[in-house]
């Protein structure tokens, strides 16, 4: 018979066995319900408005089950979140539009490079970053439109053009603090080289009707009144402007075409470097440049596919074919600093 004195102490070392066994099985439960919780949310930055996200993100979730969550703003602002939240972020992916901006995020050190066969053979090398920390995932052409009434398309050509001495007091433009125009000025930096592009820029500003406009559409109702007969917009804001308008006196014209082309920009997302489900992320952002969800995604903003397989919406088909600058996007950005440099120098603001 076995004394109460040596029961006791076995009691009490299978007790404590019992409470740490079911604490370290509370914990792996806990710990892999984490995992998977963390597998199934996405979390995005993004500076694309939210209907032109939200039905693709609803989309992916119902396919798949991933939650996605998101934060919207300017790129600025959430270039410098990322980089003042560093390691302790909830973002796994930024998303904004002009390259310029994914050039600058990338520049700051907040995206990770994405090693990504589906990416590379989706998007094309002149529409993503030489590092493959970010990839465009639509494309918008920004180009001239005139006036109907009072311009013949055969009296246009290039962007170069626009300032000749014939559309003196017909030129109207977007303001210069704008990103879209120093994309536009920073890629022809690339190609034409300053001098030559400063030249330009002095003779579009010798042109202007008026003072530059805050906003591409306030820019086209200023040409379609008759304040001036030339701009330069982006075409996804024409589209907005003539679906809301079917009678507005505009039209778009493509120029440059036997040269560089028309300037191409695009909008995008990379990996954040301290992303927390940077697996989950690249899954997204594969999909998104899949023939399956590449063609919503362009067609919300009368945007183009960047996907070579998917074609654009019918309004968009409906402005033509064109050949595009294929000068890589990310010049937009690294030569950013100088465009604006030199469209202050020109007296463009």
């Amino acid at each position: 018979m076995i004394e109460s004195k040596t029961i006791k102490p076995i009691i009490q070392v299978f007790f404590v066995f019992w409470v740490v066994s079911c604490f370290v099985a509370c914990s792996k439960k806990e710990a892999e319900e984490k995992a998977t919780q963390s597998e199934e949310i996405i979390t995005v930055y993004s500076e694309r408005k939210e209907h032109l996200i939200k039905p693709l993100f609803d989309l992916y979730t119902e396919k798949t089950g991933v939650k996605i969550q998101y934060i919207t703003d300017s790129a600025g602002p959430l270039i410098a979140r990322l980089s003042s939240e560093k390691e302790a972020t909830k973002a796994d992916i930024f998303m904004t539009v002009d390259a310029g901006n994914l050039w600058l995020a990338s520049d700051r050190g907040v995206l990770q490079a994405i090693d990504s066969d589906a990416l590379t053979n989706n998007i094309p090398a002149s529409l993503r970053a030489p590092n493959n920390e970010w990839f465009g995932l639509s494309k918008r052409a920004r180009t001239i439109i005139y006036s109907t009434e009072r311009v013949k398309p055969e009296e246009l050509s290039s962007y170069e053009a626009l300032g000749d001495e014939k559309w003196k007091g017909r030129l109207c433009l977007r303001t210069a603090k704008k990103i879209y125009n120093q994309s536009l000025v920073a890629t022809m930096i690339n190609t034409l080289g300053e001098s030559e592009t400063a030249d330009v820029i002095k003779s579009w500003v010798a042109n202007l009707a008026t003072d530059p406009f805050s906003n591409d559409t306030l820019t086209m109702e200023a040409v379609a009144a008759g304040q001036c007969d030339v701009a330069v917009v982006n075409t996804y804001y024409f589209g907005r402007l003539v679906k809301e308008k079917p009678d507005t006196p505009l039209a778009l014209y493509w120029p440059n075409q036997d040269g560089r082309g028309v300037h191409i920009n695009i909008s995008g997302a990379g990996i954040t470097r301290h992303a927390k489900n940077p697996s989950g992320a690249q899954k997204l952002l594969e999909w998104l440049s899949s023939e399956e969800a590449q063609f919503t995604f362009a067609d919300l903003n009368m945007e183009y596919p960047v996907n070579e397989n998917v074609k654009p919406g019918e309004i968009v088909s409906s402005w033509g074919e064109f050949k595009s600058d294929d000068v890589n996007v990310e010049s937009a950005g690294r030569m950013q600093a100088q465009a604006i440099r030199l469209m202050d120098r020109a007296g463009y603001n």
